[in-house]
């Protein structure tokens, strides 16, 4: 998204304070790998961008749902909400001196250096001093004590692709303060996340507070799909990807998991599953070609339902527990992909507005796949759609070979916001 508009498949452009439609209004996300893939879609009436930069949903019409539109409701200012009710994805980013929550010079024990921009070349970090508030609620003060005396005695667990590592390393760098914590504990073994022979490194990491007995774990799994070996005496292993089957480390792990972040998306595309060697396989079969489920697009609203009802069967053996499925995080190439010479060189922060007033995410699948169920919603689509001036950009280490990242998030960030509206629900 720059120069204010969001590019749009069959659609001209929608920019800011003026909306040209042709036919087919569906938004599309460009994704690695792949030419388009469509994450959700909306008509004409439903969204719209004013010449503030403010993303708008005028109507309410998908999923059947009974809910009234935003006219003739009251605005922010006068209206007031429970924590229970609050919508915090609706809401502006505001000015805050007290940001960043940790020093991204000084989290070298959590922070990944490919996502440390304190420890690059970049020269602008303005990202850093905003905070979200949602409108008409109250947000806790989010500090790395708070969080932990919250999860005392608990486990959060994340669970999806890199941008669910990024969420889980903002969160230990928030919980330790970014700083040295030699007390904290490798727990990995725990949950069988100790590096193979030959592995360039684990299939997720597991960290233990012990003055809180408090467990933070990511783990690696970027469709929250069962992978199944279908030739693993051939050179190059072939992997069934069941769409109805949840990953095999949640099957076996769930019940020791007090609070679970899932996430996917990023590579549902065909560049990803060939590179992969991923078979798509539903009910047990593989799924053929000319089907509706060999589009990437629908395999993956499968995956979103299948998974968002099998943790709300369990959910009825443990109602305390909390489940979100984390909507998808929003990409910013513009002038070409992520290996095509696609670039996000804004340094401006919210130069395309600041607030987000729709009642809906605009990631529809997402949103879609936990209606009627126990698992709750973290979006933080539409609110990340306004900082394209936080990904990292061309200061990465592979900027030299004509490669900007615009996918993910220098740290501290965007993703430490998706902590806050997490801490804010738990």
């Amino acid at each position: 998204m720059k120069g204010g508009c969001l590019h749009m498949l069959l659609v001209s452009k929608l920019c800011f304070g003026v909306v040209v439609l042709l036919t087919v209004p569906i938004i599309v996300l460009l994704l690695e790998g792949a030419p388009v893939l469509t994450i959700f879609n909306t008509r004409p009436e439903q969204l719209k961008v004013n010449s503030n930069g403010i993303i708008q949903q005028q109507e309410q019409e998908h999923f059947g749902d009974d809910r009234p539109s935003l006219a003739g409701l009251p605005g922010p200012a006068s209206r007031s909400h429970t924590n229970k009710d609050c919508n915090y994805a609706k809401g502006k980013w505001v000015e805050d001196g007290k940001r960043p929550l940790y020093s991204g010079n000084e989290c070298k024990q959590w922070l990944s250096k490919m996502w440390a921009c304190r420890m690059m070349r970049r020269a602008h970090f303005f990202y850093e001093n905003y905070r979200w508030q949602p409108h008409g609620c109250e947000m806790p003060e989010f500090t790395g004590s708070n969080f932990l005396n919250r999860m005392k005695n608990q486990t959060l667990a994340f669970v999806g692709d890199s941008l669910g590592r990024q969420q889980f390393q903002s969160m230990m760098c928030i919980a330790t303060g970014g700083k040295y914590s030699p007390e904290v504990e490798d727990v990995g073994w725990k949950y069988g996340l100790v590096k193979a022979p030959g592995a360039l490194r684990p299939d997720g990491w597991a960290y233990r507070f012990p003055a809180t007995n408090t467990t933070i774990l990511f783990y690696w799994s970027a469709t929250l799909s069962e992978l199944e070996s279908l030739n693993s005496e051939h050179a190059v292993t072939s992997y069934a990807l069941h769409l109805d089957r949840p990953v095999t480390f949640l099957k076996k792990y769930l019940n020791s998991f007090d609070v679970l972040v899932l996430n996917t998306g990023h590579h549902w595309n065909r560049g990803k599953f060939n590179g992969n060697h991923w078979e798509l396989y539903a009910d047990g079969k593989p799924v053929g070609n000319g089907t509706r489920l060999a589009d990437l697009s629908r395999a993956k609203n499968l995956t979103l339902h299948s998974i968002a009802r099998w943790v709300d069967s369990e959910l009825a053996r443990r109602p305390q527990m909390k489940v979100f499925l984390r909507t998808i995080s929003p990409r910013h190439f513009v002038n070409g992909d992520w290996n095509t010479g696609g670039t996000c060189g804004n340094t401006i922060p919210l130069s395309n507005g600041s607030e987000v007033l729709q009642d809906h995410s605009i990631d529809i699948p997402a949103e879609s796949a936990v209606k009627g169920t126990r698992v709750k919603l973290l979006d933080i689509t539409a609110i990340s759609k306004l900082r394209d001036e936080g990904h990292i950009s061309n200061s990465s280490f592979k900027a030299s070979t004509g490669i900007n990242d615009c996918l993910h998030w220098c740290l501290p960030g965007i993703p430490d916001t998706w902590n806050e509206l997490l801490f804010a629900q738990i």
